[in-house]
């Protein structure tokens, strides 16, 4: 009976490790949509941050 639990041991790590495989290398693209989409919202909202403080500079520069 000692030795069957020794061979259990090693089918026991090879399921958790076939279930972690499969998780790891499940599609997460989906997820990489949105990320993406707010990273475009936050170019655009840096974008007009650095030209307010260009305007700002520039009409500071003509008083």
């Amino acid at each position: 009976m000692g030795s069957l639990a020794w061979l259990l041991i090693p089918l026991f790590a090879a399921i958790g490790a076939a279930i972690w495989g499969s998780w790891a290398a499940r599609d997460r693209t989906q997820g990489d949509i949105s990320e993406l989409a707010g990273y475009a919202r936050f170019r655009e909202a840096m974008d007009n941050d650095r030209a307010q403080r260009q305007a700002m500079h520039s009409g500071s520069d003509a008083v």
